[in-house]
């Protein structure tokens, strides 16, 4: 019965590949172990959590690149009104408000999982298991209005140089902004990728304590194994022996 509990107990760890299997097995190092690994699974929802805050900020600067290409779209536009005609600056201005009609639509479109920087939302970011270490990131207004890049439209279609002039410094102005917002966003992208990071290596590192506390060495279990079938077979041939010399001795009566 002891050899039957021996194998057994030897089975299931070259089954699990862990020589503690219970508390029974050894109380400190399961639950040390199970600590670990209670964190490791804490910081790994974290990470997922940070996953999608790389992409969130993706998508932000996805946005600004975008809008920073319409904008030197309609800088041209501005540009080539300046030497022309009454007719075509107001062709012109039309397709500079139309320019800042997409930019709106852009600013709206740049949003990830419900969450849009380049509309003024807020992303918080949680590092750590009990969520204490955080990163807190501030969008910020990318439409043309005047709470956004304040880009004015096309006043008086153009009419005067002035109007032109006026729309071109609203754009300089808008190019200086979306590339502070994007060096702030990038700044924040980074920081997130490192805690990143450094949550794989401190689960990889938890993942790997708890193993080391609670692994079985399988070439000594196999070796077990081997030798507790050994034993098991020459325990039933005992028992066959004495059966068979009970046997003999009931045979002279």
């Amino acid at each position: 019965q002891s050899t039957v509990e021996l194998l057994n107990r030897t089975q299931e760890r070259l089954a699990t590949g862990r020589r503690v299997n219970s508390p029974l097995d050894n109380a400190t190092n399961y639950f040390v172990a199970k600590s670990h690994m209670d964190r490791a699974e804490d910081l790994s929802v974290r990470k997922d959590g940070m996953g999608e805050a790389i992409q969130t900020v993706k998508a932000a600067n996805e946005g600004i690149t975008a809008i920073t290409e319409l904008i030197a779209s309609a800088k041209g536009l501005a540009q080539s009104a300046l030497s022309a005609g009454t007719a075509e600056r107001s062709t012109l201005a039309a397709q500079f408000d139309a320019i800042l009609t997409q930019i709106d639509e852009l600013a709206e479109d740049s949003g990830y999982k419900g969450t849009n920087l380049l509309g003024g939302d807020a992303l918080e970011v949680k590092f750590n298991e009990d969520g204490t270490n955080l990163l807190t990131i501030t969008g910020f207004d990318a439409s043309s209005s005047s709470v956004g890049l304040d880009i004015t439209a096309a006043a008086g279609n153009w009419a005067t140089d002035g109007n032109i002039n006026d729309a071109v410094t609203d754009l300089d102005a808008a190019l200086t902004e979306l590339r502070s917002q994007a060096k702030t966003l990038s700044s924040n992208l980074n920081i997130i990728t490192t805690r990143d990071a450094f949550t794989q290596g401190m689960v990889n590192v938890l993942t790997e304590g708890a193993t080391t506390l609670t692994a079985a060495d399988t070439n000594e279990e196999g070796a077990n194994m081997l030798m507790l079938q050994v034993r098991q077979s020459l325990g039933t041939t005992a028992l066959s022996l004495s059966a068979q010399a009970a046997q003999s001795v009931l045979r002279l009566f």
